[in-house]
């Protein structure tokens, strides 16, 4: 299965912000909207994504001053995509290798979705229990 049957159906606003987004206003949206990471864009072009790790890293660096930087100071750059043809387990592995929980999807140069490590771990799981389901069916007509 590909990244486009898993986002099929799903809207192709993604939330974002910019570089020159203060840090306060993200971390803001990062929880009044209860999602973990933002891609960033400087113009029409993804540059990186903040994360909570972001955040996390960043308070211990600086402490409450980070809330008044921008969050192209802080960012995670640069942003590794996928695109709608990649598969998905091809994409898990990826994730697993850089140890990163979100990838934009890119197409003709436009992000047109944002999948977390949750969304591909969720379709692993449905397809694994609906494996076991078919062995159990196949099992019981033998």
């Amino acid at each position: 299965m590909t990244i486009a049957r898993l986002i099929q159906g799903r809207s192709t606003d993604v939330l974002s912000c910019t570089a020159e987004t203060p840090v306060r206003d993200a971390v803001a949206t990062l929880a009044g909207k209860r999602i973990g990471a933002l891609p960033v864009f400087n113009g029409d072009a993804i540059a990186g994504i903040f994360s909570e790790r972001d955040v996390v890293y960043g308070l211990e660096r600086e402490g409450p001053a980070l809330l008044d930087r921008k969050v192209g100071d802080v960012m995670t750059a640069p942003a590794i995509t996928v695109s709608p043809e990649t598969p998905v387990l091809e994409a898990l592995g990826l994730m697993t290798r850089r140890r990163i929980r979100h990838l934009p999807v890119e197409a003709g140069g436009r992000i047109i979705a944002f999948v977390s490590i949750g969304d591909l771990v969720k379709y692993r799981i449905d397809r694994i229990q609906s494996e076991a389901e078919a062995l159990r069916s196949y099992i019981q007509m033998a």
